[in-house]
């Protein structure tokens, strides 16, 4: 009798392994865990621990460094939704979905430093607008991702809290900044997907250094509160994904009014019901796609992006879509050199350290430079973005520097962008997101260039997609950017799911194939948890 018990628990264990074995966690979509969910295939356990033992295989020993900490309650949480899913209970639309979160997002139970060491023990008392929603839909945060301190920098990912992020696809190069940890994280499969925040170009700029699809929202679609801020009225967070599917699957649950973030009552019933109504592999048929030259055909451009570029153009041609070149902005070099932001850093901290309550490790960020607890890379940051009052709205300073959507440089730039996609009839924009591909991490300061995110969208609060549009020397990912007008999301993922689909380029970095061990007895050992 003994001995059969023991073969009949080889067997179950034997059967639960080569269904684990069968589950590819690398690139997997939302609806591929669905499907081996619903199936009897795997478990939620199974899933979210074989996620976790990529990251403890992985992160560490390649020096990617994309993970903070482990979410320590994550197993907890897949086994409650294994229950009711035993029980047959209704789950929300992303169950089981392991997410990754940047480190700018208040998560209650993992630690939210902004990649400041001074903030290293910072326990926000509730989560983040978003990351509610995300565990509202049943998603599971698996794991917070490094970001670039005090998100001050496009070119890299390097905090004082927890080190340097390497590209995924080379890790002798930069994922870019500030989001480099989400980026790298989601396109090594550590997660199925993840959350980014951009201010100038943080979503968009690592989605295109990783092979990703991502998404700056217009101003006031979606909330920003409980994430740690750079520039109030230019930062937005949103999902950064391997595909469009998945990323419209997170933005239909993310977007959408925040009684607590005043700004998203400009976008106040202008959402879409379902974003994923709009993903159609012909949706470029007939679309009229501008071509805006000047930030394409640029003196520092290089030229395997610029030929990945034309290769493009060419593609959305074949997928149906009419080609206007060329398009050109009302004024635009005007509004490239006018400086529509305010020095606001200071005020915006105040308030956000304000909502921690008397527990907040500090009360004005600029406390760190006189505690030291900074990175040297940032001290100019510091001084640049902390310049300012503490405690007054920019609005209310002599001379003011007013919010958008009221200021008034903002708005010309918005206009002149508008008037000339109606004046050539076009649907779309589209350029590089980046003109050169990612830096080496010895010269990433040095190696600087090609940046077309901070140009348009955070000035305008238009929106703005990043898709893959191929490689370059080999395994260095580029992106296509996709903007359109005010609360065009749903005709933006229609495109860009279109020339996805159409192209296929995504592929995933060679250095994270799958890993060959049983997934259900993971242990959660990141950062000694």
């Amino acid at each position: 009798m003994y001995k059969s018990l023991l073969v009949l628990l080889f067997y179950v264990l034997s059967i639960t392994f080569c269904f684990a074995q069968n589950f590819q966690f690398v690139e997997a979509t939302i609806d591929d865990i669905h499907d081996a969910l619903k199936s009897g295939k795997m478990t939620c356990r199974e899933i979210v621990s074989g996620y976790i033992d990529r990251i403890n295989y992985f992160d560490e020993d390649t020096k990617l460094n994309a993970i903070t900490v482990i979410n320590r309650g994550a197993l907890s949480k897949a086994d409650a939704i294994d229950e009711r899913l035993k029980k047959g209970d209704e789950l929300g639309s992303l169950f089981c979905a392991p997410i990754l979160v940047k480190d700018n997002y208040d998560t209650h139970d993992l630690p939210t430093t902004g990649g400041s060491i001074a903030l290293k023990e910072n326990y926000p008392p509730d989560d983040a607008f978003m990351v509610k929603k995300l565990r509202d839909a049943d998603a599971i945060v698996i794991a917070k991702t490094n970001m670039a301190e005090w998100a001050f920098s496009p070119r890299k990912t390097k905090s004082s809290s927890y080190g340097t992020t390497a590209n995924a696809y080379d890790l002798s190069r930069v994922p870019a900044g500030s989001s480099g940890g989400t980026a790298s994280g989601t396109a090594a499969s550590f997660g199925v997907a993840g959350m980014g925040s951009d201010t100038g170009n943080s979503i968009r700029g690592p989605s295109s250094h990783l092979a990703l699809f991502g998404i700056r929202s217009t101003m006031g679609l979606t909330s920003r509160d409980g994430v740690i801020p750079l520039i109030g009225d230019h930062d937005i967070a949103g999902p950064m994904a391997r595909t469009v599917r998945d990323a419209a699957k997170l933005f239909n649950v993310v977007a959408g009014y925040d009684p607590k973030d005043p700004m998203t009552e400009l976008g106040k019933g202008k959402r879409k019901k379902d974003y994923t109504d709009y993903l159609d592999k012909d949706a470029l048929k007939g679309k009229r796609i501008g071509i805006l030259r000047s930030l394409v055909f640029t003196e520092d451009a290089d030229p395997a992006i610029t030929a990945l570029f034309i290769q493009a153009v060419e593609d959305l041609k074949s997928a149906g879509a009419i080609i206007v070149d060329p398009f050109e902005i009302d004024n635009f070099s005007t509004h490239r050199e006018a400086n529509n932001s305010c020095s606001r850093f200071r005020y915006d901290m105040y308030v956000y350290l304000k909502s921690l309550g008397a527990d907040a490790p500090i009360k004005d960020v600029m406390e760190v430079m006189e505690s030291g607890q900074f990175s040297p890379d940032v001290k100019g940051g510091l001084e640049y973005f902390g310049d300012g009052p503490l405690d007054v709205h920019p609005n209310d300073r002599t001379p003011p520097c007013m919010e958008f959507p009221n200021h008034a440089g903002r708005n010309v730039f918005k206009h002149d962008v508008v008037t000339s996609m109606d004046n050539h009839n076009v649907d779309v924009i589209i350029y590089p997101s980046w003109t050169n591909p990612p830096a080496t991490l010895a010269r990433a300061d040095e190696d600087y260039k090609g940046d077309n995110s901070q140009i348009i969208a955070p000035a305008t609060g238009l929106p703005a997609v990043s898709i893959p549009m191929g490689f370059t020397y080999g395994n260095l990912p580029a992106g296509l950017q996709i903007l359109g007008r005010d609360y065009s999301e749903d005709l933006l993922f229609a495109v860009a799911y279109s020339y996805e689909q159409n192209t296929m380029h995504r592929k995933p970095p060679r250095r994270f194939p799958e890993i060959e061990k049983p997934t259900q007895f993971a242990k959660v050992t990141k950062n000694g948890h």
